[in-house]
């Protein structure tokens, strides 16, 4: 395949390694996939040796001796791009930007053009521009008119940001259609897959786990079904009925919720039925808790409407945690997924197939124990932050070459 080089790069060295300059809508304390993905990534570049500045809004994580966050971005509106522009400026040349596109964390309700005509105007000075499509934007006929001038807006945006692009890396491979069709002129363009990797390290000592779960359990042979996510509508409504027939069919099951709203969650769940001991709720925890926690499960539930794929953190917790999952597949579903042996996949929407595959697994510790192991060696082969960091760090010691 034909590698890609902005023109004026022309003169770089084969092998030149250019600092990293990552451009994000979100970084911590402001909560998010997209903050705790870029502090991990940012961080994990600097410790390998890498130079590393984030370009953020109002941040708390403040500068650090491995990464030099400047939080003057605000809600990137002109005036803020000029002062991140200036303040780039100020570093020494050639550049990376590293953009981490997801269009509603630029501000202007999801559609600062401004902002895309700013990066492509940094690729023509000179600059090296990749970009990390976490979301490409809303798709046409999913809503309103006034959703489908916003989907016009982000093609729009996106038709921008990729005129003038080195390297595209996308959460889902699904999504290469779509960037295709934005790809005006840019047959050359080569799109990649980049999975995003656990934002929850594996912490706790064995005996605190153990503690937490003889805590959780109200009878020795119980087992732990559990569940991770934020809890929308939708998702509370699937799993209302599958907990339903599971619990009535399999005494010995308990549910241990987890994620902000979970406990707000099992409330809902629990509200008339009886089961306010059989379905818990940790609310939010910090990540070591979280570890924790996940850590008594024998099972994960998790159902997606759209399919179980590399940019969902929540699958990504429960597989790097080697933890046994149930989850779905849909249109967003990488392939491989069908046929890996660390989850139990049926199809997304059919609650019936779902309960009766966690069912069976439930009954089955030697299946379980098999996809554990599978669980670790999969997520550290093809999703880990150092796999993650390890290709673009490949990728960019290819600049000029």
């Amino acid at each position: 395949m034909n590698r890609l080089h902005a023109p004026a790069l022309s003169t770089l060295a084969p092998g030149t390694l250019l600092p990293w300059h990552i451009l994000t809508g979100e970084y911590p304390p402001a909560p998010g996939g997209v903050s705790d993905y870029t502090f991990a990534v940012a961080n994990a570049l600097a410790a390998a040796g890498d130079e590393v500045d984030v370009w953020c809004p109002a941040s708390g994580a403040g500068t650090s001796t491995a990464v030099r966050v400047h939080a003057i971005a605000g809600s990137w509106s002109a005036d803020d791009i000029r002062r991140v522009d200036e303040g780039i400026d100020l570093t020494p040349g050639p550049r990376r930007l590293l953009v981490q596109w997801v269009p509603h964390a630029f501000g202007r309700r999801s559609m600062n053009v401004g902002f895309c005509r700013w990066v492509r105007s940094r690729a023509r000075r000179g600059d090296v521009v990749d970009l990390m499509i976490h979301e490409p934007g809303l798709g046409f006929g999913e809503g309103s008119l006034t959703h489908n001038a916003a989907a016009a807006v982000h093609r729009l945006m996106l038709t921008l940001l990729l005129s003038h692009a080195r390297r595209v890396w996308a959460a889902i491979p699904a999504w290469a259609g779509t960037l295709r069709r934005c790809a005006v002129g840019r047959a050359d363009l080569e799109f990649r897959w980049l999975p995003i990797p656990s934002t929850i390290p594996v912490a706790g000592s064995s005996e605190t786990v153990a503690r937490l779960r003889d805590q959780t359990l109200t009878r020795r042979d119980g087992v732990i079904v559990g569940h991770f996510s934020t809890y929308p509508a939708d998702l509370r409504d699937t799993l209302r009925e599958i907990l339903a027939k599971l619990l009535a069919d399999c005494p010995e099951v308990q549910v241990q919720l987890l994620g902000a709203g979970s406990d707000v969650a099992a409330r809902e769940l629990c509200a008339g039925t009886g089961l306010d001991s059989r379905i818990k709720g940790s609310g939010a925890l910090e990540a070591a808790s979280l570890s924790s926690h996940l850590q008594i499960c024998d099972v994960m539930l998790q159902p997606y409407s759209d399919g179980a794929s590399t940019r969902r953190t929540t699958l990504m917790a429960a597989i790097a945690h080697g933890i046994p999952v149930v989850t779905t597949l849909g249109r967003l579903s990488e392939d491989f997924w069908k046929d890996s042996a660390a989850v139990s996949v049926t199809p997304a929407g059919d609650t019936p197939a779902m309960t009766e595959a966690l069912a069976d697994l439930l009954r089955d510790p030697v299946r379980r124990r098999r996809m554990a192991a599978a669980a670790r060696a999969t997520y550290e082969q093809r999703f880990s932050l150092p796999f993650v960091v390890d290709t673009l760090r490949r990728d960019a010691s290819g600049v000029g070459a």
